[in-house]
């Protein structure tokens, strides 16, 4: 038996523009947008707010947070996915492709040996249907570390695996060029002494030079047989570039220079950057601003990286009227594409990321108070309301 839902009054953000009017929901899908209010029967005013395509997220190790909520302690992987998923749904997100690393440079570092927790648990809040939001994999590997391609050709088995990254956080290089930015981030975050850290630096370049040419390329080679995307990471010169659109990569994540971001752009990578950027005003690691890029009107994709609420809120900065971004001012279709339909499309998911007729009725409701800010007040994913004035999960 067929059921439909309609949600009138809302200021639509389509692909092209935004307008009021009414969309039906009927099994899951968008059956049709319409201009002005809806006058059928049991239709959900919407109060004029913004309705959007429910937000793809590429790229969050939110779920991290959750599994080691503090130094030495572990908490139990179901509980933490279940609770990472509430948070990322309340914000909007309703595709998410949890970044799961392969290759911890972390001496004392727990990230290896949770790695199959966290993939079963995954596995089994989507399966069972307890997790609200649709969640995939995105396999990041560390090319640098010994044990990363075996562990790469073990996980990339998983049938939620839709999408790699291939990084090298060796020092001197890359996001970190500046070896001082290195030794405060790496130091500071593991607690080294200045002997430590020497070693570690000593270590890491090594591992560079020794593995990360093979591992790259033998896992985009596996890649590429399975037809999953491939991304690059932190790309720094034209060099970089083109090794990465020789081997076919679709996404290039923080590339950390105007150039390697330009010359990303012009051949063809959609160029993702942290939302927290935008939300924050720039790298916290010293590398090119997002903002700067969106001016040149080189950035694509954004994504919430550690924060999954900076997501819509980065959107609505660069869009917003009254923001420090006044000088980009994208138009909202545009904002809001860089965090639904550019990421679904760069990840090979053509059936949603956008609020037209025949794809997912994957959907949010929120407004925009004065500053910009979102308020994210119902969110649908296949029909079926996940956040909102329902009291219970229904379906239409």
């Amino acid at each position: 038996m067929s059921s439909e839902r309609v949600l009138s009054n809302a200021r639509v953000v389509s692909a092209e523009r935004v307008f009021v009017g009414s969309v039906l929901l009927r099994d899951g899908l968008i059956a049709a947008v319409d201009e002005g209010r809806s006058h059928l029967a049991g239709a959900e005013d919407l109060g004029g707010d913004y309705l959007l395509p429910g937000l793809v997220e590429l790229h969050t190790d939110n779920l991290e947070k959750h599994m080691t909520p503090r130094p030495g302690v572990d908490w139990p992987s179901a509980s933490a996915v279940l609770a990472h998923d509430a948070q990322i749904v309340s914000a909007g997100i309703t595709t998410v492709f949890d970044a799961l690393s392969i290759g911890d440079v972390n001496p004392k570092g727990k990230r290896m040996q949770q790695l199959p927790k966290m993939l079963e648990a995954i596995g089994e809040a989507a399966a069972s249907g307890d997790a609200r939001a649709d969640h995939r994999l995105h396999l990041r590997c560390e090319v640098s570390h010994p044990q990363t391609l075996e562990v790469f050709r073990e996980l990339v088995e998983h049938p939620l695996v839709q999408l790699v990254s291939v990084m090298d956080h060796a020092p001197g290089q890359r996001q970190f060029a500046r070896l001082e930015k290195y030794r405060e981030y790496y130091q500071g975050k593991y607690h080294l002494s200045d002997a430590e850290m020497d070693a570690f630096i000593v270590e890491q370049v090594a591992n560079s030079e020794r593995y990360s040419d093979a591992a790259r390329a033998a896992i985009v080679d596996v890649c590429q047989g399975r037809g999953l995307s491939v991304a690059s990471h932190d790309d720094a010169t034209l060099a970089h570039v083109r090794e990465s659109a020789g081997y076919g990569m679709a996404i290039a994540e923080f590339p950390t220079t105007v150039e390697a971001a330009r010359a990303s752009h012009e051949h063809g990578l959609q160029v993702l950057m942290g939302a927290p950027n935008v939300v924050r005003g720039g790298s916290h690691s010293g590398n090119v601003a997002a903002a700067q890029l969106a001016g040149i009107g080189v950035l694509d994709i954004l994504s919430s990286d550690y924060y999954p609420a900076s997501l819509l809120h980065a959107a609505l900065l660069l869009a917003g009227e009254h923001s420090e971004y006044d000088a980009i001012r994208y138009d909202l279709p545009r904002a809001v594409a860089m965090v639904s339909r550019t990421p679904a499309l760069a990840a090979g998911l053509t059936d949603r990321g956008e609020i037209r007729v025949g794809l997912r009725a994957d959907l949010l409701q929120a407004r925009a108070l004065g500053n910009n800010q979102p308020v994210v007040r119902q969110v649908w994913r296949g029909g079926q309301r996940e956040i909102g004035r329902a009291s219970c999960r229904e379906r239409v």
